[in-house]
């Protein structure tokens, strides 16, 4: 079904996914309630809605600048979609310059995947009455299935058919829904919590840190954040008392969960989010492939390193401008000879913000802000292997080394997502300076407040250059047309 405008399209979309879920979601009660199934008939209403721009162009092809929202040929580009109401913002941002400037048709209909029975229900209980077990609901009910889920296309693996439709987004609805649930599960919050400007840490410490931070924000009044959403569910809002918000966070079940995530909300997507992903290119991977189906403005790296270098100092900072990635867990996805570019915005961004904050610049900012490669090392007990580890140290001229900001880098190019990273160096390992308790407890408290403002002031400079920040850098000649 041809729609008229972009505004058409996603109330289609809403429309048609609000009447799938609805008509799973009562099939399952009534099988629940009396052991009815659904008929095959009534399992065709079970279906994403689908999204499909037709390009056909009369004479030459328009062009721009811009990285996204452009079609690399004409043609037909298709897509299903989920949540479409919580995604109208983003659907919006592209479908307008693509039906505006490129004079594509836009048509919404019913996709031919089905919805898995699990992505209907918020809370993930609602399952457990009756004794029914996963086995008798898959028989009758679309499930879950990993074959389904992938990748492909943000890995260029998917092939171009004749007569088939070009991939319209990196994700379908399959995968989105799956990422969406995982990062509940993780994260410990509502995924509709996440706000699209990402701090990423390694480290409890910036939790205290950022947790403090909101609360200030909050109770200031100062700029438009308008809730500190933490594990578990618990909301602290403007005008609380000290004594309840003490008490919401004490309460936070954050150790509930693997990757703990704390989000400072604020109208039109200006908010911030930190996620503590812990320790190791894993959870480093991991937290990205999900995150990155929410398509962040942008995620930055804000943790600890290994100092290289003996004119380091404990405390000083590190702006990576490229990676040695020693990883290994994305070695088949982006092979370690494909070059992970710095991108220029951000790096800007963390060098201002840095001034900013230290009050530094020029030669005194250089003193304590050093730019050059990190080594992220999949062993956390590298230095034990330093006779087989220097030469390439030697080689790469790294001055840093961790485990997780190749990970993140490489993962932000893989999936589109602008990235950064900057370090506070904790300890010298290969100069005797190693993290012993009382000097770390004196790092820590000195440091991790400045560090994490940093970050968190870059953000808000990367806020002021959305369109820019979304570089072409991160696109290929092939691309989805959407972001």
């Amino acid at each position: 079904m041809q729609v008229a405008s972009p505004e058409a399209a996603v109330d289609r979309l809403e429309a048609l996914y609000d009447a799938a879920t609805c008509a799973l979601r009562s099939a399952l009660e009534r099988f629940l309630a009396n052991g009815a199934h659904p008929t095959a008939e009534e399992r065709l209403a079970f279906r994403y809605p689908a999204l499909r721009l037709v390009y056909e162009p009369d004479g030459v092809p328009a062009t721009n600048r811009r990285a996204f929202a452009k079609f690399p040929a004409p043609g037909v580009y298709a897509t299903t979609i989920t949540q479409p109401a919580a995604f109208r913002t983003y659907l919006l941002e592209q479908l307008r310059p693509l039906s505006s400037e490129f004079g594509a048709r836009i048509e919404v209909g019913v996709g031919d995947q089905e919805i898995p029975y699990p992505y209907v229900f918020e809370r993930g209980d609602e399952l457990g009455r009756g004794g029914v077990t996963a086995a008798e609901l898959a028989r009758f009910f679309p499930t879950p299935l990993l074959s389904a889920v992938g990748d492909e296309i943000a890995d260029g693996q998917f092939e171009i058919r004749e007569g088939e439709p070009r991939p319209l987004s990196l994700f379908d609805a399959v995968r989105v829904d799956y990422s969406l649930r995982r990062l509940v599960h993780y994260t410990g919050s509502d995924w509709r919590g996440i706000q699209p400007w990402i701090l990423l840490t390694n480290y409890h410490r910036y939790v205290d840190q950022f947790v403090r931070w909101g609360v200030e924000k909050l109770a200031s009044g100062e700029g438009p954040h308008d809730s500190l959403i933490l594990p578990g569910g618990g909301v602290i809002r403007p005008g609380m008392s000290a004594d309840a918000v003490d008490a919401l966070v004490a309460e936070a079940p954050w150790h509930r969960f693997q990757m703990p995530a704390y989000h400072l909300t604020a109208p039109g997507g200006m908010g911030v989010t930190l996620v503590n992903i812990g320790v190791g290119p894993s959870n480093a991977k991991n937290i990205t492939d999900h995150l990155a189906v929410l398509r962040p403005q942008a995620w930055l790296m804000v943790g600890h390193c290994g100092g290289l270098r003996q004119s380091q100092m404990i405390g000083d900072y590190v702006l990576a401008h490229g990676y040695l990635r020693q990883d290994r867990i994305l070695d088949a996805l982006v092979p370690t000879d494909v070059p992970i570019p710095a991108l220029a915005e951000v790096q800007v961004a963390l060098q201002e913000a840095a001034a900013q904050v230290t009050g530094d610049r020029g030669e005194a900012l250089k003193r304590r802000l050093r730019t050059g490669t990190v080594v992220t090392n999949d062993d956390r007990n590298w230095e034990l292997r330093w006779t087989q580890e220097r030469r390439r140290i030697n080689l790469s001229r790294a001055i840093a080394v961790d485990m997780e900001s190749g990970t993140i880098a490489a993962q932000g190019f893989r999936l589109r997502v602008p990235y950064g990273t900057l370090l506070c160096v904790s300890d010298k390992p290969l100069h005797g300076e190693i993290k012993l308790p009382g000097a770390a407890n004196a790092f820590y408290e000195r440091a991790i407040g400045e560090h994490l403002t940093i970050g968190i002031a870059a953000l808000d400079l990367l806020k002021q250059q959305k369109e820019q920040l979304h570089s072409r850098k991160l696109r290929s000649f092939d691309e989805p047309p959407f972001r």
